[in-house]
């Protein structure tokens, strides 16, 4: 929201269908909460709501994906109608799961056919609700198709990701337009803006697979001339500054990214962590916050979001925990004992400010807008201003301002 209050643009953020959803998700949210929330986290920086798009990401059967056909595509067409009333404009209809009782091999990708057949009665119940809105809120844009890997960056091997072929990714767009077609959604057709497909680029715990032009030449072909719409590209993670430029270029005009901002949040608080221990540690009238610590503890009481993703002895899980890049340790911030130390390291460092020389130790960057007057040094904004740093990579490759 800062960068785009910075930059005069519009703000896309997304949420996923097992983050948010009519039965809550892992967030504890509906759509219609999740909005209202945005709304507030808005209205308290002076960001207007109407600069704000909210997409819904993988919309569609996923979190049901145990259940059988009818009982999952109903819920699935619950939540996509959800979406629609309560705002959300951008609508990724993501239906490439393998739902309980589907005739076909779990091990392969599902048949096209099934994907878009099931993408189209998303899309339907998506219409269906919004000309309930009397026209309130704009019409839908379409996203379709999905990436190769699972959602959220998980890089298994030392192998880049394979790059969807620009043959592929015709077939999946004229099976979709029939398909569509065929369920008199032609409208809704021409409001499909975008296609989900693996350009190459990944990350993992240590990992980063950056993105390689010369390996997209032929989707950048079929943009520009069999395509109405763009790619929408997942996983951009970690990538250069110049790669995600390269990308935008390419027709990748839609990159998302969310571990690489939490794990940015990380870094801004262990080097905030490291700056209390030094300036504090020694003080009888300071209780430390003991943040890592805390983490430590939760990540090991709870270790459901992170066992299965981190792999290794107790040594390489330990660092994994602390510096993976697929960064798990997101999840763990909302612990009360997490969110009750973070508080007080917070309140440590706003009570006694650290001195220069300090802070360029740990947070050069943030250092030198200190000293310049460009930033102040409370420990709020010295970790937004961190996180700053990855966002305007994002907002320069879309063509907002210089690297400067």
């Amino acid at each position: 929201m800062l960068q785009a209050i910075r930059d005069g643009s519009l703000l896309l953020i997304e949420s996923t269908s097992s983050q948010v959803n009519q039965f809550g998700g892992y967030t504890g949210q509906t759509p219609a909460q999740f909005v209202a929330f945005v709304k507030e986290l808005a209205a308290r920086i002076g960001l207007p709501a109407d600069r704000i798009v909210l997409g819904g990401d993988h919309l569609g059967p996923n979190v049901w994906r145990s259940e059988e056909p009818a009982s999952a595509m109903q819920k699935a067409a619950e939540l996509v109608r959800d979406y629609v009333l309560a705002g959300y404009t951008k609508i990724h209809l993501d239906a490439s799961m393998h739902l309980a009782g589907d005739p076909a091999d779990p091990h392969q990708p599902l048949a096209e056919e099934i994907v878009s057949a099931r993408a189209a009665e998303l899309c339907g119940a998506a219409e269906e609700a919004h000309a309930k809105l009397d026209g309130a809120i704009p019409v839908p844009l379409y996203v379709i198709g999905t990436e190769v890997p699972i959602p959220g960056g998980e890089l298994s091997d030392s192998c880049a990701p394979e790059i969807t072929r620009a043959e592929d990714a015709l077939r999946t767009i004229e099976i979709a337009r029939r398909l569509f077609e065929s369920r008199g959604l032609q409208s809704a057709w021409q409001r499909v803006i975008a296609l989900v497909v693996q350009p190459g680029v990944e990350f993992g715990d240590a990992k980063v697979i950056p993105y390689r032009p010369e390996g997209t030449l032929e989707l950048a072909r079929l943009a520009e001339t069999q395509w109405h719409g763009v790619f929408e590209a997942h996983s951009t993670d970690y990538q250069t500054p110049a790669a995600l430029g390269e990308m935008v270029r390419d027709h990748f005009a839609i990159l998302k990214v969310g571990p690489w901002l939490t794990f940015a949040f990380r870094e801004a608080v262990y080097a905030l962590a490291a700056i209390e221990e030094e300036w504090l540690g020694t003080r009888k009238d300071v209780i430390p916050s003991r943040i890592r610590e805390s983490l430590e503890g939760a990540m090991l009481a709870r270790p459901e979001y992170w066992k299965s993703y981190y792999h290794g002895d107790d040594d390489e899980l330990r660092f994994a925990r602390k510096y993976s890049l697929s960064d798990r340790v997101r999840y763990y911030w909302p612990e009360p004992g997490v969110a009750a130390a973070l508080q007080r390291l917070l309140d440590n460092l706003t009570t006694y400010p650290p001195p220069p020389s300090l802070l360029s130790q740990y947070m050069p960057n943030q250092a030198a807008r200190v000293l310049a007057k460009e930033l102040s040094n409370k420990p709020d904004d010295l970790i937004r201003n961190k996180i700053l740093e990855v966002v305007h990579h994002y907002s320069v490759a879309c063509g907002m301002g210089d690297l400067q």
